[in-house]
C-alpha cells in the first residue's frame, strides 16, 4: 500500500472513531473463525490486533467465545462420540466437563494470551462468574445445555471501566450452581444487550448472511431484523446461522445499534467492518 491510499484509509476511519470512542462493542469470536483457518495463530493474532487498536481509539470491546469444533476435537481424542440433537450438542455430565475444559481452559486463555501480547489487556471470565450468566435446562433430552434466564454484567461493567477487555466463555450457571453450557451466539446478545452495546459483532466462517446460502452473490451488505426473521422462517437461513440471526434481531430491537456477521478468518475483518465505508460483512439493523 503506498502512502497516499494509506492517508486515505487512516482519513476514513476518522469518524467511526470519532463516533465510536468510549462505545462498548461486544464481539462474539466463533471457534469456528479459528477452526476454520489454515493458519490458526496468524488468524487469532490479527482479531488480537483488532481489538488492541480499539481499545487504543478509547472503543471498549468485550469478547464472548465459542469454541464447538474445539470441544468436537478434544472429545475425539477422548474416545467420545459426538452426539447431536436437532443441531444441538447431547451433553451429559462427561461431555459438560470436556466442554468446561475447553472453553474455560484452552480457548479463553489462549484468547486472552494474544490480546494481552498486543498490549490489550484482557482478563478471562466464564459466565459462571460472579452471577454474570444465570441458566436454565434447555431440554432434558439435551442434558446441560442451558438457555440464558438472565444477565448481571456488573462484572462486564467493572473490568471495562478498569480499562480491561473482558473475555467470556459461555459457560452459565442456574441458582444451584449446576453448570450449563450455552450457545455462545445467543450469550454474546444477551450480554449486548444487557451492557447496552453500540454494536455486536459476530466473527465466524462465512462472509455474512446470504438470502440463498449456495450462493455467494447473495450476500447482503445490510439488512433489518424483520427480514432476518423472514429468511429465518422461509428456511434460507438455517443451521448454525439461525442463532446468529436470531441473535442479531432480538439485540437490535432492544438498544443495540446494529449487529454485525462477517468472516472472521479475512485478516483485519473486524477493523473493515467498523471503521471504513463499505464494510466487509452484513450490517443488521432494527429497521
Amino acid at each position: 500500500m503506498d502512502a497516499p491510499l494509506r492517508a486515505r484509509v487512516l482519513v476514513e476511519a476518522i469518524p467511526y472513531v470519532q463516533r465510536f470512542s468510549g462505545r462498548v462493542v461486544v464481539v462474539k469470536y466463533g471457534g469456528n473463525a479459528l477452526a476454520g483457518a489454515s493458519g490458526e495463530d496468524s488468524v487469532l493474532q490479527h482479531f488480537a490486533e483488532d481489538v488492541a487498536l480499539m481499545r487504543a481509539v478509547r472503543m471498549l470491546p468485550v469478547v464472548v467465545h465459542g469454541g464447538g469444533p474445539q470441544i468436537g476435537e478434544l472429545m475425539t481424542r477422548l474416545g467420545k462420540i459426538p452426539e447431536f440433537h436437532e443441531g444441538l450438542r447431547v451433553t451429559d455430565a462427561e461431555t459438560l466437563d470436556i466442554a468446561r475444559m475447553v472453553l474455560v481452559g484452552k480457548v479463553n486463555r489462549d484468547i486472552v494470551g494474544a490480546l494481552n501480547v498486543q498490549g490489550a489487556l484482557a482478563v478471562g471470565c466464564s459466565g459462571e462468574d460472579a452471577g454474570l450468566i444465570t441458566a436454565a435446562e434447555r431440554d432434558p433430552a439435551l442434558g446441560f445445555v442451558g438457555d440464558v434466564v438472565a444477565v448481571d454484567p456488573t462484572l462486564v461493567e467493572h473490568l471495562v471501566r478498569e480499562g480491561l477487555v473482558p473475555v467470556v466463555a459461555t459457560i452459565g450457571s442456574d441458582g444451584a450452581g449446576q453448570a450449563y453450557n450455552i450457545n455462545a451466539d445467543t450469550v454474546a446478545g444477551a450480554i449486548a444487550e444487557a451492557v447496552g452495546a453500540e454494536k455486536l459483532v459476530f466473527l465466524t466462517d462465512v462472509a455474512g448472511i446470504r438470502t440463498d446460502q449456495g450462493d455467494p452473490s447473495s450476500l447482503l451488505a445490510t439488512t433489518t431484523a424483520d427480514a432476518l426473521d423472514d429468511l429465518v422462517a422461509s428456511g434460507a437461513i438455517g443451521g448454525g446461522m439461525v442463532p446468529k440471526a436470531r441473535a442479531c434481531a432480538h439485540a437490535v430491537r432492544h438498544g443495540v445499534r446494529s449487529a454485525h456477521v462477517l468472516d472472521g478468518r479475512v485478516p483485519h475483518a473486524l477493523l473493515l467492518e467498523l471503521l471504513s465505508d463499505e464494510g466487509v460483512g452484513t450490517m443488521v439493523s432494527a429497521s
